[in-house]
Parts: C-alpha cells; structure tokens; sequence
C-alpha cells in the first residue's frame, strides 16, 4: 500500500514529538516521587510510562494520514512497550535506558547479517529515494552499521556510568543529531556511486 503524502511539518511532529514530550515530562518531574498502590515511582519512570500511550497515540495518527508505518517504527513501539512495561513492574529505570541499546543493537544486527550474505537490506528500505549503485549500497550500509553499533555501545557505557539527567539528554538531542548528520555526510561522501535518472532509464 503506498504511503498518503502529509504536510512534512505534521510528520515530524508526530515522528519525533513524543521523544520531544517525555524531556519536558521528565524535566518537570524529575525530582519528583509519585505514589501508586503504596509503591513509589520516580519522576524518570512516570515520564517514560506517559510516554508510551504519546508515542501509541502519534503512530496511530500517522498510520491513519499516511496509511502505513515502518516496520522500524513497529519495533520502536514493541521495545518501547516491552521495555515500559518491564521497568513499571520492577520499578526500574534500568529497563527503559537498556532499550536504546537494544534498538542500536538490532539494528546493527539485522544489517550486518544482509552484509554476511552479500546484501544491502538498507538498499531495500532506501533504494526509492536514493538510487545509487550496489557498491555504493554496501559502502553505506557498512558505515551505517558500524555507527549503529557504535550508538548502542555508547548508551550503554553512559547510562551505566553518568547521571540520568545526561542519559536524557543525549537521548533526546545527541543520538538522533549524531546519526542525523552521519546520514548527510554519508550521503554527500557516496554521490559517486548515485544513479542519475537518464542513466537508470537507459539501463
């Protein structure tokens, strides 16, 4: 099913609006200790349980827009679930920061596994909106591989040594900026390898 085209500023609200929601809820409630069933939750663990019926709610709007989610965003949602679930029940921020890391980690697992056989499974996900040669493909997802791998050892190397209002921080803003401008970069580094539209006509 093709993708309905949405206001590009809408999506991204959607997209990236709920990472956004959880930093002001943590910053507000930070310091704060809530009680439920005489048990008491920490200001870190409300924010990311609110934050799973946000994310619920934004992927559902942007699945009734545009008719189709990633399956990127299907496994966002099941960790971020699984993971929300695991740290409410043993009331333990541990689990929530543990998913990042898992994300990187599967990430890097699943393209690293195309790279063992020979293949690009970024190419199959990428290939509309950037045509480029299969040399070009497997440089890329190389690279892309090992910044996965890299994100996820060095979430699991801060939130086990620095503070949570660091780990937040860096997971809201820096992770997503790093990868951000590492795909620009890559992108700009790779145009040797693009396809033209004459050329792909041609072949």
């Amino acid at each position: 099913m093709a993708e309905k085209a949405i206001n590009p500023i809408l999506k991204q609200v959607l997209e990236l609006g709920p990472t956004l929601a959880f930093f002001l809820l943590y910053l507000r409630w930070r310091d704060e200790t809530f009680t439920f069933g005489g048990t008491d939750y920490t200001g870190f663990i409300v924010a990311a349980l609110v934050f799973v019926p946000i994310l619920l709610i934004a992927m559902g709007i942007l699945w009734a827009l545009t008719g189709k989610l990633s399956r990127m965003q299907v496994f966002t949602a099941f960790m971020v679930i699984f993971f929300g679930g695991l740290t409410a029940y043993f009331n333990d921020e541990r689990f929530f920061k543990m998913k990042t890391t898992i994300v990187y980690g599967f990430m890097a697992g699943i393209l690293g596994i195309g790279l063992l056989r020979g293949q690009s499974y970024l190419k199959y996900v990428m290939e509309e909106f950037l045509p480029m040669e299969h040399e070009g493909w497997m440089i890329f997802t190389r690279r892309l591989c090992y910044m996965f791998a890299a994100l996820g050892i060095a979430n699991e190397i801060i939130w086990r040594t620095q503070s949570t209002d660091l780990w937040v921080k860096l997971e809201t803003f820096a992770f997503p900026a790093v990868l951000m401008v590492f795909l620009w970069v890559q992108i700009f580094r790779l145009q040797k390898y693009f396809i033209e539209p004459e050329e792909e006509t041609e072949s």
